[in-house]
């Protein structure tokens, strides 16, 4: 089965993040970018948002109320119609053993907030939606 052809239009990215300030600051990285982005609350916000919504890539916190990102990833990933899109967990969480539960739920990659760097996101989000710059 050939993949989609893509959307017209800028690609769409489904930010998911509790924290206001974390929340609009990738927004705006990611709109700064050329992306139409949305957001959400929370994983069972953004389940919410997935149903009804077609996305390229969904850049996730971890730690959140009601549906954390882990939990969130494992169900995209669940999900026919989602399983191939690309998640990105971008977290406080750093050790080791965190990375590697975020790499375990299904996530294509892992930022820690301490070390955020805005280009290295932009540049994550353009290969794991197929959209390398050439």
């Amino acid at each position: 089965v050939p993949p989609p052809a893509p959307a017209a239009g800028p690609r769409k990215v489904l930010v998911v993040e509790d924290s206001v300030t974390s929340r609009l600051l990738l927004k705006h990285i990611l709109e700064g970018a050329g992306y139409a982005v949305d957001t959400a609350v929370d994983g069972l916000d953004a389940q919410s948002r997935l149903r009804t919504g077609r996305y390229d890539v969904v850049v996730s916190d971890v730690e959140m109320p009601n549906m954390d990102g882990l939990a969130l990833t494992a169900s995209i990933r669940a999900t026919p119609a989602t399983a191939e899109l690309p998640v990105i967990l971008v977290t406080s969480l750093q050790t080791p053993e965190q990375r590697e539960a975020g790499l375990r739920a299904g996530a294509d990659a892992y930022f820690t907030k301490g070390s955020f760097d805005q280009d290295r996101l932009l540049a994550t989000v353009r290969r794991v939606a197929g959209m390398e710059a050439s």
